[in-house]
């Protein structure tokens, strides 16, 4: 993370050196297009290029780390492994990793009975692959 942050912030800093570099070059040609001002603008047209994709690398580092603490708390939590549990949203109860392989389980085979176009007929009989009941009122999870 310290890695990303030190070239981000290195990538600003020769962006606004690069639009510093343009308005002297303007102030000095007196407002003229010359070669040097032509320089300027080309050099700052690449620095806000690798600020951008320095930018682009930022968001992907942060997103990747949400996605990842996210994964990590939904495991923990379905699993109980979490060291220090913090109170629950109101109203949701918490789950086991049980509970939580059985509504995967269900939902699995009810998408399959309704691609198969046995809709109707999905709270006749359960399907016969399955290891477990799932009980689809979502009782709360008595293994907790």
């Amino acid at each position: 993370m310290e890695s990303t942050v030190e070239a981000l912030s290195a990538a600003y800093e020769e962006f606004v050196a690069a639009a510093a570099g343009v308005l002297e070059a303007k102030e000095q040609s007196g407002g003229q297009k010359t070669a040097a001002t032509e320089a300027a603008l080309e050099v700052f047209k690449q620095r806000w290029e690798l600020f951008r994709v320095s930018c682009d690398q930022a968001e992907e580092f942060v997103e990747s780390m949400k996605q990842r603490i996210g994964s990590e708390c939904l495991v923990d939590e379905a699993t109980g492994a979490a060291p220090t549990r913090p109170p629950a949203a109101p109203g949701i109860p918490p789950i086991s990793a049980v509970r939580l392989e059985q509504m995967s389980k269900a939902v699995r085979w009810l998408v399959i009975e309704l691609q198969h176009g046995a809709g109707a007929a999905a709270g006749a009989a359960p399907h016969p692959h399955t290891s477990t009941h799932f009980d689809a009122r979502f009782s709360e999870d008595g293994a907790q």
